[in-house]
């Protein structure tokens, strides 16, 4: 609110610049009906029910086109996880059987294995080490603040899926 003796207005001027005019028409516009209705408590839940039923939803990402940022996103975070499972797999697994699980039995059973079956297990292992590990080189890259325009994301994404196949070959051929 205003002060009116700062805008330099009289007594006379003053009151009538802050006397509510038109009060039998401001009562009207602003007069509101409003009808409540007792419900029971076990009510609230269908009520919010089905105003989410009638709420619009947001689209759905699979609606829109893939693109390398939010596709590399998501793939880090799997193979973050998936490596994980893996690492603390195998750490649970020799702590329970160390005998079983130590280098000499795994390099035996790896041995035994058909050489399809070896370069597979090689790929599956590779591919994901190799992207999590040129993606967080990425990242690293992001923190100390370069790649970060549109164009510098980009390039960058498609640096690190080239050095993942490179590397994924290197490693399965190892």
């Amino acid at each position: 609110m205003f002060s009116t003796r700062a805008v330099g207005f009289g007594p006379a001027l003053r009151q009538a610049a802050l006397r509510p005019r038109n009060v039998a028409l401001r009562n009207v516009i602003l007069r509101r009906t409003i009808q409540t209705e007792s419900l029971p408590p076990t009510a609230a839940e269908q009520i919010l029910n089905q105003q989410r039923l009638r709420r619009p939803s947001s689209p759905h990402f699979t609606i829109y086109q893939p693109q390398l940022t939010w596709v590399a996103s998501i793939a880090n975070r799997m193979t973050g996880a998936a490596l994980s499972v893996l690492l603390y797999g195998y750490a649970l697994a020799y702590l329970v059987a160390p005998t079983t699980f130590d280098s000499t039995h795994v390099v035996e059973f790896i041995a035994g294995l058909p050489d399809a079956v070896k370069y597979a297990g090689k790929v599956v292992l590779a591919a994901p080490f190799a992207f999590h590990s040129f993606n967080g080189l990425r990242h690293l890259g992001w923190d100390v603040g370069r790649f970060l325009t549109i164009k510098g994301v980009y390039a960058s994404g498609y640096a690190v899926l080239g050095a993942t196949a490179v590397g994924t070959v290197a490693l399965v051929l190892m």
